[in-house]
């Protein structure tokens, strides 16, 4: 299936840039401090693991979301923002707005992890439900922006959103860099919607971008493959991967991974979730699914380590139910 652009009262207006990421890192860097950068052998060679895990919200999402906060105007601060998430950039974005004393709505799916809507809603943010298999996300933000006015902080479309998520990249390097006196070869990446891929992209330009997917939620690696943008074949697909379930990418992610030759991997329930306790026992690290995906690729033999390979480990919130099970292996 194909996808075409979505509506124009959600285009962005501006393309993201390396300059862009570089300005966002800057702001990041005062903000928080890095996340570390942890060794782990993968059948005899060093991958480095960036812990976005670790981050106050538990993800990666906090740096897009700082970074598109913080470039509002003062009359768009005023009106507010609307954001649209599976929950990780709903928690980015109510941190950031309640840190800078901006409303939030956040249009989240009804099926989305208990912790994560309860965690939105403690950090002051308005959370709007929705159906994940009969709704638009993107057109009931749209229509409350219609309603309320405010900005549009889209979880994966939007230039800021993308710069800012390229500030891991740009941090890791420096990490290793610091250690080792090199930068990376190759970037393994969670990727749902492509706003962490494509912004490392960016930061990394002479990296191999590898971005991977769970199965069923596959639609950037059939787009880069197709040459266009394709979305979710079955939305009512089962998942655990809740923060990777977008039911397709953006032009201006696209136009992004395309451009560096990005190639997208697709992983298994029972791969997540093997990645999940190895990040567990190895670097004692709590990792969602959608969070280990990454890391479950080049476990699987998926993806082959080089030299400097980093793999994001871009979330840590699972409901703990829900995580003992898996460690458990039920």
């Amino acid at each position: 299936m194909t996808q075409q652009s979505p509506e124009p009262l959600l285009n962005p207006t501006r393309a993201p840039t390396l300059a862009g990421v570089e300005r966002a890192a800057a702001k990041v860097a005062a903000l928080l401090p890095p996340t570390p950068l942890l060794p782990l052998e993968i059948d005899g060679t060093t991958v480095w693991c960036k812990a976005e895990c670790l981050q106050p919200v538990g993800a990666f999402k906090i740096r897009g979301a700082w970074h598109r906060l913080t470039d509002l105007t003062p009359e768009q601060a005023a009106a507010g923002v609307v954001g649209v998430s599976s929950g990780n950039h709903a928690q980015g974005v109510a941190w950031a707005a309640k840190k800078l004393g901006i409303k939030a709505t956040i249009v989240m799916p009804g099926n989305a992890p208990a912790m994560k809507l309860a965690a939105t809603r403690k950090l002051g943010a308005e959370v709007v439900l929705y159906d994940r298999v009969t709704e638009s996300r993107d057109a009931v933000a749209a229509k409350l922006l219609e309603e309320r006015g405010g900005t549009l902080v889209h979880a994966y479309g939007d230039p800021w959103i993308i710069e800012g998520q390229g500030t891991a990249g740009i941090e890791a390097e420096e990490q290793l860099r610091a250690r080792e006196g090199v930068g990376f070869d190759k970037v393994v990446a969670c990727c749902g919607g492509g706003g962490l891929s494509a912004g490392l992209a960016l930061a990394l330009p002479n990296a191999e971008i590898v971005a991977v997917e769970p199965e069923g939620w596959d639609d950037v690696t059939r787009s880069l493959e197709a040459g266009e943008i394709q979305s979710v074949e079955d939305l009512a697909y089962p998942s655990e991967c809740d923060a990777l379930q977008t039911p397709h990418t953006w032009p201006i992610n696209f136009a992004v991974l395309q451009a560096r030759g990005v190639r997208g991997v697709v992983v298994t329930r029972e791969e997540v979730r093997h990645a999940m306790r190895v990040a567990f026992e190895k670097l004692h690290l709590v990792v969602e699914p959608g969070g280990a995906a990454a890391l479950a690729a080049l476990l699987a033999g998926k993806v082959t380590p080089v030299k400097a390979t980093l793999v994001t480990l871009s979330g840590g919130n699972v409901d703990p139910q829900k995580y003992a099970e898996i460690l458990a292996g039920y």
